[in-house]
């Protein structure tokens, strides 16, 4: 990403104005690059995970708003953003690109996703790999399963790490009172009301669920949605993602041996085939 010497200029002069008086070493300090500052715009929307205003934007990165409107607009002309219909910002089509040519250069995503189109056939239900973004699991890839059940999350889509059978998976490897704190952090009520909130009984639970390789959640996050999912982990022993199968909750009740065997077995074959298996 390289934004023009306009760009850079205006958020130089802007930026070195917020030092006040504190003359040229605090200018210096102050000063934030026009790359930091496109990566904060681009950063606060990924995290809030929809549009905003240039004004919203800029109160949030904490920055001045005629730098930022000259960023957006050089963003928005390059297609990394884009302006919706309302004047809103959002990520561009660019990064989309950027982010596909990455996922290919990823052994690990490869061997996921073969994986889980395969589980996808065997389960007949959806599937999703999902990894963790910081106090968030993420939907890293995801293949529909052959029936009308829609499944809200979609690839992209974040929820808090205590909604999900695999968020509690993916913190399952850490240290008891680590995941206490992290639980304590960032733990909130899902939409059902039927998510756990307390921090050391999710703790525990992310614990069993861990050493038993599976987790089931089910109506937590969606009504009627069910998810049954096991950790994949690397060679230390640290879970990187989890496979799952997501499915109505009546099903994943009538016939849950047919379910947890498929996506324990789905699992360690993604482990094997990445060479992790022999830690």
């Amino acid at each position: 990403m390289e934004l023009d010497g306009k760009t850079l200029s205006a958020v130089y002069s802007e930026d070195e104005s917020l030092a006040g008086d504190a003359g040229s070493k605090g200018a210096r300090r102050a000063r934030v690059s026009g790359i930091d500052r496109a990566l904060q715009v681009i950063d606060h929307l990924y995290e809030t995970g929809s549009p905003a205003g240039v004004y919203a934007i800029a109160k949030a990165v904490k920055a001045p708003l005629s730098t930022v409107y000259v960023i957006v607009d050089d963003l928005v002309e390059k297609n990394l953003l884009t302006r919706q219909a309302d004047g809103s910002i959002w990520l561009g089509a660019r990064l989309y690109h950027y982010g596909l040519a990455y996922a290919r250069s990823l052994d690990f995503m490869s061997i996921a996703t073969h994986e889980m189109h395969d589980l996808c056939r065997q389960a007949g239900e959806t599937v999703q790999v999902c990894g963790r973004d910081g106090d968030y699991m993420l939907v890293l890839a995801m293949a529909d399963g052959p029936s009308h059940f829609q499944v809200a999350s979609r690839v992209g889509t974040r929820v808090p790490l205590n909604w999900t059978a695999s968020g509690r998976l993916l913190v399952g490897h850490l240290p008891e009172e680590e995941r206490i704190e992290l639980f304590r952090r960032c733990a909130r009520s899902s939409p059902t009301g039927r998510a756990e909130i307390d921090p050391r009984t999710l703790s525990e639970a992310a614990g069993k669920a861990f050493e038993s390789r599976l987790s089931i959640q089910a109506g937590e996050s969606d009504y009627a949605v069910a998810c049954i999912a096991s950790p994949i982990c690397d060679r230390d022993g640290q879970c990187v993602a989890t496979i799952s199968i997501v499915l109505p909750e009546q099903k994943a009740f009538s016939d849950e041996n047919h379910y947890t065997a498929h996506v324990r077995s789905s699992a360690e074959r993604i482990e094997k085939l990445m060479g992790w298996r022999n830690r």
